[in-house]
């Protein structure tokens, strides 16, 4: 089914465009300059010669995830930011960064700039548990500290405390939660040649977490982590890996995912193999990882000696109920039991976040839309919202990796692509749109600083110099303030 709608996707985006004549330009705008804001640009740009592409971004730097997201010892997916650069530096596609929707510009003005708008900023919030003491200091979402050891301005102030604690707990196993636990678990001089923010690096060399548990409410057939990060957390030197073996039983319903899940199968085959291979030479000061499936935390614990901060997580025991074909869920057995820890990393989830005027699924987080064409609400009967699109984790939910937004963005293109030739979204009798120039005018006016890409160049410099002085790829700049000047000319580097 995917295929097929990839290969119509494709179709659309290789069949000419130039018999759509238009006396203007088709003016667009992406809100958000992360893989899907990059890819729709892309396609868009491929796709009609006549497409004016203008990506603006609340951050002054571009590339969303793959920046502040992707791990600092991940270096190989981050080579996608040349291709997004050779986007950004296209004739006529330019990069409005430190502009932020909602504040600096509303939507409806955006619609009235632009013939078209598509959002794709992303889910820069987190899911709730919603159960009791998830206020308590020491709670974490793993969004928060992936922003703090990845550079982005908004973690800089994270400053979690590692130094006092010895146990860490992490809600989930997907794939960001791997990362966490490999950042928390991985001898920082390896770290210190990667691009983490040095911050990071700093608070971790201090660090006394020896033991991290990862916790699941289903069991090792229904991980949602991918077998390369699965290998790579396994893989860390001098690491005291523990899985209980009762948890490795399959049930004959795991068994019959595991036979149409070849993804799942690779993933159950590791940790079976981890479960038996636990090193003999054990030492006291050897790092743990604990892999605990079948639980679902009930309450946070407030500590009695450090008012207002977590002590532990009391989890529920779960067993798996089968909803349908292949798919099972974890539901409580009213058996409890506790673990004692100094921090908890809630990686359960990122949430999207509306904005005024934006039709948004609260129960799925996710915009209401028909392959990318925003819808005015979730009913049966919804009408499309003309010249308004979405692509990404706003369109599909925060789900996949980089390349799954390959995909989103050419199926949401291909619709913007389908209403242009019906002629629905230029009017050859209305006043022609601004664009650019409309938009630049309306943020000189109200004072706010745009950062270019020729700026995040200056900014991508300075921090390949800053990083050369202590052998690292970069040294991000991890403050608004340190951003916005990196973009001024005539940067001293005397000091």
């Amino acid at each position: 089914m995917l295929k097929r709608r990839i290969f119509q996707s494709r179709r659309w985006l290789c069949r000419s465009f130039s018999s759509i004549i238009h006396s203007e330009p088709v003016r667009v705008c992406v809100v958000g300059s992360g893989p899907a804001g990059c890819y729709t640009a892309e396609k868009m740009l491929k796709a009609s010669q006549q497409a004016q592409v203008d990506i603006i971004d609340r951050l002054p730097t571009p590339f969303g995830l793959v920046r502040s997201g992707v791990a600092p010892d991940h270096p190989e997916t981050k080579i996608v930011v040349n291709q997004f650069s050779r986007v950004a530096q296209h004739e006529r596609c330019s990069f409005f960064g430190n502009v932020t929707l909602g504040s600096n510009v509303s939507l409806a003005e955006l619609r009235k700039l632009y013939h078209v708008v598509v959002l794709a900023y992303g889910a820069e919030s987190d899911r709730s548990l919603g159960i009791p003491g998830e206020n308590l200091k020491g709670i974490l979402s793993a969004r928060e500290f992936v922003w703090w050891y990845n550079g982005h301005p908004d973690g800089r102030n994270l400053d979690p405390d590692l130094k006092s604690i010895d146990t860490a707990v992490i809600l989930g196993q997907g794939n960001v939660a791997l990362d966490v636990a490999r950042i928390l678990l991985r001898p920082t001089t390896e770290l210190a040649t990667t691009d983490i923010a040095s911050h990071a690096l700093s608070t971790l060399e201090e660090s006394s977490i020896r033991v991290v548990y990862l916790v699941g409410r289903r069991g090792p057939a229904q991980a949602a982590c991918t077998a390369k990060e699965l290998r790579e957390v396994l893989g860390i030197k001098n690491l005291d890996v523990s899985i209980q073996e009762s948890d490795l039983h399959l049930t004959p319903t795991d068994e019959e995912e595991l036979k149409s899940n070849r993804i799942h199968r690779r993933i159950f085959e590791l940790l079976s193999k981890a479960a038996t291979s636990r090193p003999i030479h054990a030492g006291l000061n050897q790092r743990q990882l604990r892999f605990v499936f079948f639980r679902k935390p009930d309450s946070f614990q407030e500590s009695k000696d450090s008012t207002g901060h977590v002590s532990g997580v009391l989890f529920e025991k779960t067993v798996l109920k089968g909803v349908g074909p292949g798919k099972q869920i974890a539901v409580g057995t009213g058996e409890f039991e506790d673990l004692k820890c100094g921090m908890v990393l809630k990686s359960i989830g990122y949430k999207s976040v509306p904005v005024d005027g934006l039709p948004f699924d609260h129960k799925k987080g996710i915009v209401p839309n028909d392959k990318g064409r925003v819808l005015s609400d979730t009913s049966d009967t919804a009408v499309l919202e003309e010249g308004l699109y979405v692509c990404g984790w706003l369109k599909r939910g925060p789900t996949g990796i980089v390349a799954t937004n390959l995909y989103c963005a050419e199926e949401t293109v291909s619709s913007i692509l389908e209403d242009l030739e019906k002629g629905g979204l230029i009017s050859s009798t209305a006043a022609p749109k601004p664009g650019r120039d409309g938009l630049l005018n309306l943020l000189h006016d109200r004072n706010v600083r745009t950062v270019s890409f020729n700026d995040w160049e200056k900014i991508d410099s300075e921090e390949k110099r800053l990083g050369s002085l202590r052998n690292k790829p970069r040294e991000k700049l991890a403050t608004w303030n340190e951003l916005l000047t990196a973009t001024s000319e005539g940067t001293d580097h005397s000091t």
